[in-house]
This record gives structure tokens, C-alpha cells and sequence, in this order.
């Protein structure tokens, strides 16, 4: 199915899913993989620890969030394609980067397991019919389908590597 597909374009959510072209979830999965989105790995790596601002994320931080936002969006992905009318909570992304160990690895590391996490995502996604995807839930007060779900997946590692090539490549 294609974004175009989307029905309703959930609010707040279309910033991420509008990112990527009017192609087929699983031409988008194939086309904006880890290394493609953050190709630019030396550098990434030359960053190090500078950021653009007081309180802005490392670039192993914001690696680590697009990491565990792309595991939240598929749990609520599976949740809401298996037909769970459980209205889902938001998370907050602050509390989750201050506990984690991104400052202590590589950003090979992080990059591996984002691919690795990724592989997983997609045959979450291949097990779902259309009927699946175009279920209906709720996460964080916002109605949102599994398919839109899976567009987010792909298009909120475009943003913040958008935001990186803006305001931390300057740095170097």
C-alpha cells in the first residue's frame, strides 16, 4: 500500500509520513534503509559529542531515539493490526534518552542494531493483510492506522537526519 493510502493523515504524524514519496511501504522500506538515511557515517562519527545548542542530543542520542521510536511504532503497529481498541499512551522521548548508554557506544554499533531492528519491522510488516493495515487505533490521542505507522517508521529518521545535515554538519 501507498502513502497516498493513508486515511485519515493522522495530525502530528503527517510531518514524518509526508517525508517520504508516494511509493509502496515496502519500496519505501527497501529505499530508505539505515544506510541510506544516515549514510554520512564519517561524518557522524567526526561529530563526536558536539551539538549545536545547550540540551541538544549527541548524534549517538538521536541515534538511539530514532532506534526506539521505530520499536514503539511497531509495537503499536501490531497492536492496532490485531484489532486492540486499546487506546496506547505517548511516550516521552526526553526521559528515554537520559537513561540510556548511547554515550558509551559506537555509532557502528548503534547503526548495526538499527539495521538489525529494521529487518525485524519489515517481517512485522509483511505479516499484515490490507485489512491489517488499515485498522485504526489510537496512540497518544491521535487515531492512526498500522500502514501510517509504517510510513512514520520511514520518515522520522529523514527528519532528524534533516535536522542534522542543518545544524550539526555546520559544526564541522
Amino acid at each position: 500500500m501507498k502513502r497516498s493510502e493513508i486515511l485519515p493523515m493522522p495530525p502530528f504524524f503527517d510531518r514524518y509520513i509526508n517525508l517520504v514519496d508516494d511509493i509502496d511501504l515496502f519500496e519505501g522500506f527497501s529505499k530508505l534503509t539505515p544506510e541510506h538515511v544516515f549514510a554520512e557515517t564519517e561524518k557522524l562519527i567526526a561529530l563526536g559529542d558536539l551539538v549545536y545548542a545547550e540540551d541538544k542530543w549527541t548524534i549517538k542520542d538521536i541515534l538511539q531515539h530514532v532506534i526506539d521510536n521505530e520499536r514503539i511504532m511497531s509495537y503499536r503497529a501490531l497492536r492496532f493490526s490485531r484489532n486492540d481498541k486499546t487506546q496506547l499512551p505517548g511516550y516521552d522521548e526526553a526521559i528515554l534518552a537520559a537513561n540510556t548508554v548511547a554515550g558509551h557506544r559506537t555509532v557502528a554499533d548503534l547503526m548495526q542494531e538499527w539495521k538489525e531492528l529494521r529487518q525485524s519491522t519489515i517481517t512485522l510488516f509483511k505479516n499484515m493483510d490490507r485489512a491489517m493495515l488499515t485498522r485504526v487505533g489510537n496512540a497518544n490521542q491521535t487515531e492512526i492506522t498500522a500502514l501510517a505507522l509504517g510510513f512514520v517508521i520511514l520518515g522520522h529518521p529523514v527528519h532528524h537526519m534533516n535536522v542534522i545535515r542543518d545544524r550539526y554538519f555546520p559544526l564541522l
